[in-house]
């Protein structure tokens, strides 16, 4: 059976996560309230950040930069855009 969380970005019961993305209290915290929507959603819109702004990972600001992103984009704040995309249209 799946699992479901009460998703904080679309604020409904989705299946969640199979295991917590990442070690420590962040990776428990998405895990337990973030549902695999929003992650897959998150991870097309990362990359599109760092592809569009040309972010280093190596860069701790770059970094830095990225996890305030995530952040908003999971609390439903306003989060950076990838200036110029144009979604495709169907």
């Amino acid at each position: 059976m799946t699992r479901t969380v009460n998703c904080r970005k679309y604020n409904q019961e989705l299946p969640g996560l199979e295991r917590p993305p990442f070690p420590g209290q962040k990776g428990e915290d998405i895990y337990n309230n973030i549902s695999r929507q929003a992650w897959d959603d998150w991870q097309k819109h990362q990359t599109m950040l760092i592809n569009e702004r040309r972010l280093n990972m190596m860069n701790a600001e770059d970094r830095k930069f990225l996890q305030g992103e995530m952040d908003k984009f999971f609390s439903g704040e306003d989060y950076a855009k990838a200036e110029g995309y144009v979604p495709p249209s169907e």
